[in-house]
């Protein structure tokens, strides 16, 4: 028997979540970005868990989302052909960054194949490119992580980033390209990132990991026991028997908000380093973007449509308008139909001090985008006037929205195609395709697609106020009643 199936199953573990702040306008909180579609169409949640799939073993893949993102992640992985046994998700209320949902991840692990179970940990919303590479390095994380390391993975540095951790590698182990880790390195200022490349002796931070269960656990409670005894508190209370699990707000919320790396890695003594070049990156900036694409004679970078006229070193990002730049240089134009970023690639990163005004302002930009993703379907703002809203809704096959009301606003539905089925009131009945009907204020009503294409419906909001708040829900199979 060789060393590979004397091991235990290996277990990936997908953290998705925050909001990609630094990405807006695409990347927002309803759908921040893992979600995001590169250029072959695929998200960063779809890659990542194909990658998972291709080091898994027969172990299921376990994803740490929260409840506003679940239906959709577990919509996607569907769509990659994902049976139902290979996925499992633990579903936080609230963030609390990376230690408390590995050390949970880790309590999980343990529970269902004992302390050696091994933990690959990966970020739902980076890139690689050369995934042959990525699989040797994890099996050399595997086998460290047999030994009791608690191993990360150090990139290569191809320039002085600035935008990453680093680590900062010590003594050579056993097999070439493995240390045991010296420090863990913040972000630095340009001229230290120029000297760490020149050292060979620093290499950028992934945020990937692997580990036994039961070592990580340990180094939790001995390190950071404060949020090892909330997790236990989270254990106690939570029904991890069910699917999804559903992590309960109240334990979860007293948590820690800490990340792994400060709460145990940075304290450790039993860390070690796989160094790879597997073409990482963490997509971390609107200059990460567009360095996946290739440019023109003039250094330009174009999605979508776009005229250049004496402009170079720029990229532009369009959804379904023309744009067009005359005497730009070194600029980043992202339009995504209701907001328009327009940023010097230099200060790229600075993108999330917009955020954080528009949130400040508690404007609907800084987390929906026109096209907004429900457990059901979608819905697209048409309209969005002081006297009416118009939304055209998708509803899926066999999806239903909840039995709500609401008190402000009124609604006309006029199916466009698909039949829907609505309750209104007391009554049910079928709307054909071209049909229309009238929702008072106050009426309860519910909308369902009873067939196998998707229902399409333009949806026509009159009243004094039009917003989400406005909505009473009495049932939901979503587990959206409060």
């Amino acid at each position: 028997m060789n060393e590979a199936a004397k091991q235990p199953p290996l277990m990936p573990v997908i953290l998705s979540g925050g909001a990609g702040t630094r990405l807006w306008p695409v990347s927002r909180r309803a759908h921040p970005k893992p979600f995001m579609k590169l250029l072959d169409g695929q998200s960063l949640a779809e890659k990542t868990w194909l990658r998972a799939r291709s080091v898994a073993d027969s172990a299921p893949i376990l994803t740490v989302t929260s409840r506003d993102y679940y239906f959709f992640t577990r919509d996607l992985y569907a769509r990659l052909g994902a049976a139902e046994h290979e996925c499992q998700f633990l579903l936080e209320p609230v963030g609390r960054n990376t230690a408390p949902a590995i050390a949970l991840a880790a309590l999980c692990a343990s529970e269902r194949a004992g302390d050696e179970a091994c933990l690959l940990v990966m970020p739902a919303d980076h890139l690689v490119r050369d995934q042959r590479a990525f699989e040797a390095a994890v099996e050399e994380a595997r086998r460290l992580a047999a030994q009791g390391y608690l191993v990360t993975f150090g990139m290569h540095p191809t320039h002085a980033e600035t935008g990453y951790g680093y680590i900062r590698q010590g003594e050579p182990l056993s097999t070439s390209g493995t240390y045991r880790v010296d420090a863990f390195v913040e972000k630095p200022d340009l001229e230290t990132a120029q000297e760490y490349l020149a050292s060979g002796a620093y290499h950028w931070n992934s945020g990937m990991f692997c580990f036994r269960s039961g070592a990580i656990l340990e180094a939790v409670a001995q390190h950071a026991p404060e949020v090892f005894e909330h997790v236990q508190a989270v254990w106690n209370a939570a029904d991890f028997a069910a699917r999804p699990v559903e992590i309960p707000v109240e334990p979860f919320s007293q948590c820690p908000s800490i990340s792994i790396d400060f709460a145990v890695m940075e304290r450790s003594d039993r860390c070690a380093v796989v160094v790879s070049d597997f073409g990482w990156s963490d997509i971390g900036s609107w200059k990460a973007i567009s360095e996946l694409y290739e440019s023109d004679a003039a250094g330009n970078r174009i999605r979508g449509r776009a005229v250049m006229v004496e402009s170079k070193d720029c990229f532009v990002q369009g959804d379904k308008r023309l744009v067009a730049a005359v005497g730009v240089q070194d600029l980043v134009i992202v339009d995504t139909g209701d907001a328009v970023l327009v940023a010097n690639r230099d200060q790229a990163q600075d993108v999330t001090h917009v955020v954080s005004q528009l949130t400040d302002l508690e404007d609907e930009a800084a987390t929906f985008h026109t096209t907004v993703h429900r457990p059901w379907g979608s819905y697209t703002v048409l309209e969005d006037a002081d006297d009416c809203k118009v939304k055209r809704l998708v509803v899926k096959p066999g999806q239903v929205l909840s039995l709500q009301r609401h008190r402000r606003r009124s609604e006309h539905w006029t199916v466009v195609n698909g039949v829907a089925k609505v309750r209104r009131g007391d009554d049910e009945f079928l709307l054909q395709q071209n049909q229309s009907t009238y929702i008072p204020a106050g009426t309860l009503h519910r909308l369902e697609n009873p067939g196998s294409e998707d229902v399409h419906l333009i949806e026509v909001q009159t009243g004094d106020y039009f917003g989400e708040d406005d909505i009473e829900r009495l049932e939901d199979i979503y587990g959206r009643v409060r």
